[in-house]
């Protein structure tokens, strides 16, 4: 497995299961409830030793921990804290379960994990999509979504990137030639182009490409994408774009905007922040000062409020100021 080492928690130690299970139990049982001990616990315990508290939890009290989180959190604390105890393994899995349920399609979610998961993550997603909900994802994402969005998101669910090799300057120069004939050059827009290329291309390949591309045609990749696309397919298209360039500069991006201007959009906010938490936030929170002369921690700070503000808090780390 990957091994990240650019993540805000890691596993604490020294880790005693039992003894977090108790201050737990403890923290929930009788007359109000200590927030404070909850979030503190969480936050600084990583996934695998979450679930393990959890099963300290069963052990002891026969009690359920997420269950008893659900009945004594509420709002958005409460969808962080079961955030957090939900296994790595199907966290995205369950994301997009959720994205295409019901009544209207979440076409954020489908974008943002579909974009920046490795070809290794995707087919992992699948394999656990199937097992958890007896549904084949691809499916159930062509039943819900049409036209060119639905089929960059086929070819992104594929997972057959090319492998990062040596790079072909021939290849190189014949693909940001092709994409400047089906878009700039074009009159409409060739997309099965941009969606073949941006879709199967391997990142190092791609990253040439895209200088080329600015080479040939005076342009950045994104702005002909801007240009040439709408809706849906322009989004998906750009979020690969900049995934290939930097995934966490892509998450720096969606944090910013999670945030920025009139109200905030917590369940993007809470996504990347839990799933982002052990992999590369500390990335992110430099791409973010770097990019937007912003501190993750000071947007956090000012954008959010009570225990929801202090369990985002401590995931993020320190501050970038």
């Amino acid at each position: 497995l990957l091994q990240y080492t650019r993540g805000t928690v890691t596993a604490f130690s020294p880790f005693d299961a039992r003894a977090d299970a108790e201050a737990l139990r403890k923290a929930m049982k009788g007359m109000g409830t200590d927030e404070e001990t909850i979030l503190k616990i969480l936050t600084s315990r990583n996934n695998a030793q979450r679930q393990e508290i959890a099963s300290a939890f069963k052990t002891l009290f026969g009690r359920d921990l997420v269950d008893d989180l659900k009945s004594e959190l509420t709002g958005k604390f409460e969808t962080l804290m079961v955030s957090l105890m939900r296994p790595t393994y199907i966290f995205d899995a369950h994301a997009l379960k959720h994205a295409i349920k019901g009544a209207g399609t979440n076409e954020k979610v489908l974008t943002e994990i579909l974009a920046s998961r490795t070809p290794a993550e995707v087919q992992n997603i699948k394999q656990v999509y199937l097992q958890e909900y007896e549904a084949n994802l691809e499916d159930k994402i062509t039943g819900e979504t049409s036209g060119f969005f639905q089929r960059m998101l086929v070819v992104l669910l594929q997972a057959n990137r090319d492998p990062d090799g040596r790079v072909d300057e021939g290849l190189v120069e014949q693909d940001a030639q092709v994409l400047f004939r089906a878009g700039e050059l074009k009159w409409g827009t060739d997309e099965e182009k941009f969606i073949t290329i941006l879709g199967t291309r391997s990142v190092s390949h791609l990253r040439r490409v895209f200088d080329k591309y600015m080479t040939i045609s005076g342009f950045q990749i994104e702005e002909t994408i801007d240009r040439e696309t709408s809706g849906d397919l322009e989004k998906l298209l750009l979020a690969v774009v900049k995934c290939i360039r930097s995934v966490p500069a892509y998450f720096a991006e969606t944090l910013y905007y999670s945030m920025k201007g009139a109200g905030t959009d917590d369940d993007t906010l809470i996504r990347v922040m839990v799933s982002r938490s052990e992999i590369d936030l500390l990335d992110i929170r430099q791409e973010l000062r770097k990019n937007f002369a912003k501190s993750l921690h000071q947007m956090i700070q000012k954008d959010t409020s009570g225990d929801y503000r202090k369990a985002l808090l401590l995931l993020c780390g320190g501050d970038d100021e």
